[in-house]
């Protein structure tokens, strides 16, 4: 397999094309934005004028948007994927959305003859720039194997979590740590620096112990600094938290502190802290209390 398209070429879906294409596939892309394909174009990737157009030319389609509704639109709106499928054509999409929706997506391609995967990742375009990402894939057994050279590319670890679905629940599980972390560490930074302390006294005694975290080593420093540039945006974490609310409720489960995050989030999304990374989130946690 080595015909792959790449439809979304935000930060991380342009990271993951550019790895492919150094990796020595042959890439083919897609965005609503024109300007966002110029990099890629300049690298040797073919640039085409639709989903549809994307799904004509490659074995394995991989889907980085937003969320559940532009995943909709791209697979099934007029020139979307399945107007140009082909015999060998599989869709493996990478996007974070509901679980739910995720098996919806799957049964309509496959009213469509087309097999679906869900492969969504952890790590930022930082890390998927060398192949170094981990990967949590679920759907068909045989279709994923199938593909698997080319999700072992893109991440050094690559986890086959069972049936359609599966590997978006984790996901959200795992970016519900990131949500925790980068608040923990968001009110410890603020409370230390209430108390006199040097923030990066306690970030050096915080990553002595069990509890340190690659978050605490790395980015904390940054947030104490103020020091916010996005690899992975607060708007997009706060999307995902959302998604996360509504994928416990439809399971029945309580989940009383991502509700709370959810608000908080919310908050400094209004605040105008949307383009920044999610750690800063500190910044809000900053303002609330200057202004007392």
């Amino acid at each position: 397999m080595k015909k792959v398209g790449i439809i979304g070429l935000g930060m991380l879906g342009n990271a993951v094309a550019l790895h492919l294409l150094d990796s020595g596939f042959e890439i083919t892309v897609y965005n609503r934005s024109k300007e966002k394909t110029l990099q890629i174009k300049e690298k040797g990737a073919r640039v085409a004028s639709s989903p549809k157009e994307v799904a004509e030319q490659v074995e394995l389609l991989i889907i980085v948007v937003k969320d559940a509704e532009a995943v909709k639109q791209v697979s099934f709106q007029k020139d979307g994927i399945v107007e140009g499928k082909n015999e060998k054509l599989i869709v493996a999409d990478m996007s974070t959305i509901n679980p739910s929706e995720s098996k919806n997506i799957s049964e309509k391609f496959l009213g469509h003859n087309i097999k679906k995967l869900d492969i969504p990742v952890m790590g930022g375009p930082n890390v998927a720039i060398t192949g170094d990402l981990v990967m949590m894939a679920s759907g068909d057994k045989k279709t994923f194997e199938s593909c698997k050279d080319v999700f072992e590319r893109i991440a050094n670890r690559v986890f086959f979590l069972g049936e359609s679905g599966v590997a978006h629940s984790v996901k959200l599980a795992m970016n519900l740590q990131i949500t925790m972390l980068a608040l923990a560490l968001s009110e410890g930074i603020t409370l230390v620096k209430k108390s006199n302390v040097e923030p990066e006294k306690f970030l050096e005694i915080l990553n002595s112990t069990y509890f340190k975290t690659g978050m605490s080593e790395k980015k904390a420093y940054k947030m104490a600094k103020g020091q916010y540039e996005a690899t992975f945006t607060l708007a997009n974490l706060k999307k995902d938290i959302s998604t996360i609310t509504e994928t416990a409720k439809s399971l029945g489960v309580k989940l009383p502190m991502t509700e709370k995050a959810e608000e908080v989030y919310g908050d400094a999304l209004n605040e105008g802290l949307g383009n920044v990374d999610y750690t800063g989130i500190i910044e809000y946690i900053k303002r609330i209390n200057d202004s007392k």
